[in-house]
């Protein structure tokens, strides 16, 4: 079964010029981004290579994505120290499809 995930912004390093912190944005269905808000490309080059994953239930914990518990943590591209940007840290949860 197929989760719909929920990508919320932990933390951001630095300035972001499109995140504040507590933003959330959807992955549906397993490939449909579901937002109301501006995203960065950036942002989704660094959540690629795990949503599908996350999607079809594989623990975060196994994709070396955190220590324990249900959520995943990835961080934006963006190496704020070298770049005057910002860097940022996103959760990933899942929820079941109802």
């Amino acid at each position: 079964m197929v989760k719909d995930l929920r990508v919320e912004v932990l933390e951001i390093i630095g300035k972001c010029p499109v995140y504040n912190v507590g933003d959330v944005f959807f992955i549906v269905e397993g490939f449909k981004l579901l937002t109301s808000k501006t995203i960065c490309m950036h942002s989704l080059a660094s959540l690629m290579p795990y949503y599908v994953a996350l999607a079809r239930g594989l623990e975060p914990k196994g994709l070396g994505l955190a220590k324990d518990g249900k959520r995943a943590y990835v961080q934006c591209l963006d190496p704020c120290s070298y770049t005057g940007g910002g860097t940022v840290i996103f959760a990933v949860s899942t929820e079941e499809k109802v």
